[in-house]
């Protein structure tokens, strides 16, 4: 290929893609979370019994909590492992490359929601047979895609603290601390209470999640994500930009 020949994005794709499971954390989070999404299914429905809109549900516990942590890891990681130097001797052009690494995890999410309703359906008929217990195969579809929209959201949340801080200890930190401090902020009077149900992304993703959002809700959900997500991002694709690799 010649020096002037920009590298096809697909491939620079197929490079981000492969580095979800090429590395040691990589690879435990995507077992970790596979496994979690089982086990938080079928405990789930020796529980409350064979209801599949339910059980598919408790998986967003497991996709909700790990998923930000592997778009943090995937941002963060060749900044810590001081590899960025070769990606961007390869590809100067750094915008690309931090694309081609937020669409991985962002399809990953997609791709673990339907695992996870994969998993439930089996769960839901063994569970039904195992209690003699008649199954419960209503579903929401509008819940299923906003929940599935919710997973996404939370990854992209990752990636974009991930590309903020370019430091994986401090934003797995400040992620995880988060929903405790907002709980802190909800209860700080009508002030925090009104921040909170504006700017929190757990509360205000909440009505997509189950599929029943108002305009309202809409907006608040709206104001989230451009706090959480574009502004963030907006901020680390700068800072990527202008950052001395060494």
């Amino acid at each position: 290929m010649n020096a002037d020949t920009p590298i096809p994005f697909r491939r620079l794709l197929a490079v981000e893609a492969r580095k979800l499971v090429d590395t040691r954390s990589g690879k435990i989070i995507a077992v970790v979370m596979v496994a979690l999404v089982v086990a938080s299914v079928v405990a789930r429905g020796a529980v409350v019994g064979p209801k599949l809109q339910t059980l598919v549900g408790t998986a967003g516990i497991a996709l909700g909590t790990l998923l930000p942590v592997l778009g943090i890891l995937t941002v963060t990681g060749e900044w810590a492992h001081r590899t960025a130097l070769t990606t961007f001797v390869l590809e100067p052009r750094r915008h690309r490359v931090l694309a081609a690494k937020c669409l991985p995890p962002l399809l990953a999410a997609v791709a673990l929601s339907l695992f996870a309703i994969v998993v439930a359906v089996p769960a839901t008929a063994v569970v039904s047979e195992v209690r003699n217990m008649a199954a419960n195969w209503e579903v929401q579809p509008l819940g299923l895609l906003g929940w599935t929209g919710g997973n996404v959201l939370v990854a992209a949340a990752g990636l974009a603290l991930g590309a903020l801080l370019l430091n994986a200890p401090a934003a797995i930190v400040i992620n995880f601390s988060t929903p405790v401090l907002w709980a802190v902020v909800g209860r700080l009077g009508s002030a925090g209470a009104a921040l909170a149900e504006w700017l929190d992304l757990n509360t205000t993703a909440t009505p997509l999640m189950r599929g029943d959002m108002t305009w309202s809700e809409g907006a608040r959900l709206a104001a989230s994500v451009v706090f959480w997500i574009v502004i963030p991002m907006a901020a680390g694709l700068v800072r990527v930009l202008r950052e001395e690799v060494t």
